[in-house]
């Protein structure tokens, strides 16, 4: 599930309208839309109010933005996997 399912699986569970959510983000409903959609990424200040408005967790909703990042950066390249493998050690030495 992307960050965007996430958000609006939440706020559908929860009754909220996407207005009512991009008031309190201050930005325009068609906004919010396309955060939904995934045509435009949530910035990290919106992503941490969300967890707030949406009453869950923020660290996992900080995984699933995090992990859309990564994707959107490196899904079309050959070595994505060996990069990600690459990353996971470095990881895990810190």
């Amino acid at each position: 599930m992307n960050f965007g399912e996430k958000i609006k699986e939440l706020r559908e569970s929860q009754g909220l309208l996407q207005r009512q959510l991009a008031a309190n983000l201050e930005i325009d409903t068609p906004m919010f839309s396309k955060i939904e959609r995934g045509e435009r990424k949530a910035k990290r200040e919106q992503v941490e109010q969300l967890a707030v408005l949406l009453n869950t967790d923020k660290p996992a909703l900080f995984s699933i933005w995090l992990a859309d990042q990564i994707l959107d950066l490196i899904q079309n390249e050959p070595q994505a996997n060996e990069a990600i493998e690459m990353v996971k050690k470095e990881l895990t030495k810190a």
